[in-house]
């Protein structure tokens, strides 16, 4: 009798293990179920939280879930701050969400990427002890503490945040988010469009080259071109258009001051790097009067007052130059001169 009221204690255990066990499979479906519907709803992929969804997937749900959620936190007034380049960050985060997506085909259910907004979830501002922005948090299965147990991305990562929010996940959480799917510059309709013009254009066109009467047979154009050419490149604009760099930041502690030089290496403010190309374009044009049109001065003293002058300007903007990096770096360049001269 006793060894059977053993048995039916055993089976009995057993059974209210599996039926737990079974509610808990249930209830962990029916979360990831609920956040593929939102994800299906959102455009981008993100998931649009708030105070009852965290509460919902995040602090009601037992460790460990079957998912992680990465949590980019919005502030809309704040969009119109250009030192914080919000707008931006959200078009980046949204572009690797849908790649993510994209790249698994829809059926992840490990990752979901996620957005809280300051207005609509304050409390969950509070519990996650967010103070500023911008701000990526990933908070993994096991994350109980919203203050101790998430993953922050460093601030240092959103100066280009589509590379580095891509090694964060990938270090993270040990997936792969895959290739990036860039918008095209151009619809297919714009390229019909212009597919068309040149079509129609190209033979008034031909006869224009053929007759020497276009622009690019103006030499002037072509000297424009090189200077151009010149100027963009010793700027930094190409640095400035891939990075979305601004052209000048609000000081935080006076919002009346304007920076328009940043103190700090891999940043350069727009403006920065236009004052940088236009001192260095001076240089090349001195340069380039001294080798193409002094030369061709009789007189002796006009020769050397222009050669005395373009090495005066010359030496103050290299000088300009070096004193910015030496300021940004604090890395100084000295000059040696020879050991008699001492």
């Amino acid at each position: 009798m006793a060894i059977s009221y053993i048995h039916l204690f055993i089976l009995s255990f057993i059974s209210i293990s599996r039926f737990l066990v079974i509610s808990k499979a249930g209830a962990e479906s029916e979360l990831v179920a609920d956040l593929l519907t939102l994800q299906s709803q959102s455009e981008s992929g993100v998931i649009h939280l708030n105070d009852r969804t965290v509460s919902k997937f995040i602090t009601s749900t037992k460790t460990p879930r079957p998912y992680s959620l990465l949590i980019f936190f919005d502030a809309i007034p704040l969009h119109d701050k250009s030192d914080l380049r919000l707008p931006v960050l959200v078009h980046d985060f949204a572009l690797v969400a849908s790649s993510f997506i994209a790249n698994h085909n829809g059926s992840n259910t490990k990752l979901f990427f996620c957005d809280l907004e300051f207005r609509e979830s304050q409390s969950s501002f509070k519990l996650f002890d967010v103070n500023s922005l911008p701000n990526i948090y990933l908070v993994g299965p096991d994350s109980e503490s919203l203050k101790d147990d998430i993953e922050q991305m460093e601030q240092s990562g959103f100066t280009r945040l589509t590379e580095s929010l891509v090694e964060f996940i990938e270090s993270r959480t040990q997936l792969t988010v895959g290739p990036i799917h860039h918008s095209p510059i151009i619809s297919k309709k714009q390229m019909v469009l212009i597919i068309g013009f040149l079509l129609i254009w190209s033979p008034f066109a031909a006869r224009k080259i053929f007759a020497g009467e276009t622009m690019f047979h103006n030499p002037r154009i072509w000297l424009s071109g090189a200077i151009f050419v010149y100027f963009f490149s010793v700027s930094g604009a190409m640095h400035i258009i891939i990075r979305k760099m601004p052209m000048f930041l609000m000081d935080r502690e006076d919002p009346n001051k304007l920076i328009f030089f940043y103190q700090g290496t891999g940043v350069q403010l727009g403006l920065e790097g236009f004052m940088v190309g236009f001192l260095y374009t001076i240089v090349g044009l001195l340069l380039a009067v001294v080798t193409h049109v002094l030369v061709y001065v009789k007189d002796l003293k006009t020769k050397r007052i222009g050669m005395l002058f373009s090495i005066f300007v010359s030496f103050w903007a290299v000088k300009q130059v070096i004193f910015l990096d030496n300021w940004k770096t604090r890395y100084a360049i000295h000059g040696f001169w020879p050991s008699r001269w001492n």
